[in-house]
């Protein structure tokens, strides 16, 4: 029983961050309609960006080894925000948005290859910048927990850099929930959203919405990708093992859904932890798409997905 709490706290704890990532995804895709395969790769970047932060611009003297690696984690979003939107002005735009409208389904062909080639290059860019040297934010947090208990002779560790990273996790999915349902740029999004034809002719700049809807995304899956690496090094191909788990979170919390994404990234954290008492760690992938299947299997919508009405 021990074992099964620990394993339960465990998964809670990596899934919120899980979780965050997925939001990400998923405001993208929600307002956007845009499969971004580069997703994982922002995340990388988003990885360094905290990174550099923290040991090179001078983070690290100010706040010191404990707090200055979520400083850095919360500046690396809007730094990734910002690399984002000029990505999307200058890429993504051309292949999405109002310009593709008529097209339908066509439109997605060149957005599927245009983000595979954006992944490409922010691979082998990575590595030609960063090496192939794995690196980690460490913190003295990272390898301290605290102890719940003993209850009935048991003891719940609790990571203190993993319990950081879940409040950070909630603080901004919070605040994420709160922008999009009480501002006005919020407002703009769902619109944009919902129905991009009637958004226009209600005043609302439907490339710009998307534009602000990709830099969103980009800030708050770099911060995701920075808590991660509070507890796992990382290279410039970690986007590929984390990029396929956000869209199985996307799809299981329910395609445009971001509150749905966060619960399917939580869902993929406890899966993934739980598995460890009766798999080996290599199969953990192969837990998370078994669950994954058998969700989609009685639920076709996820989580949160809304009922297609047919006409």
């Amino acid at each position: 029983m021990e074992g099964f709490f620990q394993a339960l706290a465990a998964g809670l704890l990596i899934g919120a961050v899980y979780g965050l990532m997925c939001v990400g995804l998923g405001l993208i895709f929600g307002v956007m309609r845009v499969i971004n395969f580069a997703h994982g790769d922002f995340m990388m970047l988003g990885m360094y960006a905290a990174f550099y932060l923290f040991t090179a611009v001078g983070v690290q003297a100010l706040f010191g080894n404990t707090v200055g690696p979520f400083v850095a984690i919360l500046l690396a979003g809007p730094v990734l925000a910002v690399f984002g939107y000029f990505v999307h002005l200058a890429l993504i735009s051309r292949v999405s948005g109002t310009r593709t409208a008529s097209l339908e389904g066509e439109g997605h062909y060149a957005q599927l290859i245009l983000t595979l080639g954006v992944a490409l290059i922010l691979q082998n860019g990575g590595l030609i910048v960063f090496g192939s040297v794995l690196a980690s934010i460490r913190t003295p947090l990272s390898s301290s927990a605290w102890e719940l208990g003993p209850f009935f002779e048991m003891s719940i560790f609790l990571n203190m850099a993993r319990s950081i990273d879940m409040i950070v996790s909630l603080a901004i999915m919070i605040l994420l929930s709160l922008l999009i349902t009480r501002t006005r740029i919020g407002k703009s999004l769902r619109a944009a959203a919902d129905n991009p034809t009637a958004a226009t002719y209600m005043g609302i700049d439907v490339d710009r919405a998307h534009r602000t809807a990709f830099a969103l995304g980009c800030g708050i899956t770099a911060i995701a990708g920075g808590l991660l690496a509070t507890n796992y090094p990382f290279h410039p191909f970690v986007g590929l093992e984390y990029v396929i788990v956000m869209y199985a979170g996307v799809v299981l919390g329910g395609m445009g859904s971001i509150i749905g994404a966060f619960w399917g990234g939580m869902t993929i954290g406890l899966v993934q932890q739980m598995s460890t008492l009766i798999l080996p760690t290599q199969l953990q992938n192969a837990a998370i798409f078994a669950v994954f299947l058998l969700i989609i299997f009685f639920r076709p919508r996820g989580f949160f997905g809304r009922m297609v009405e047919r006409t």
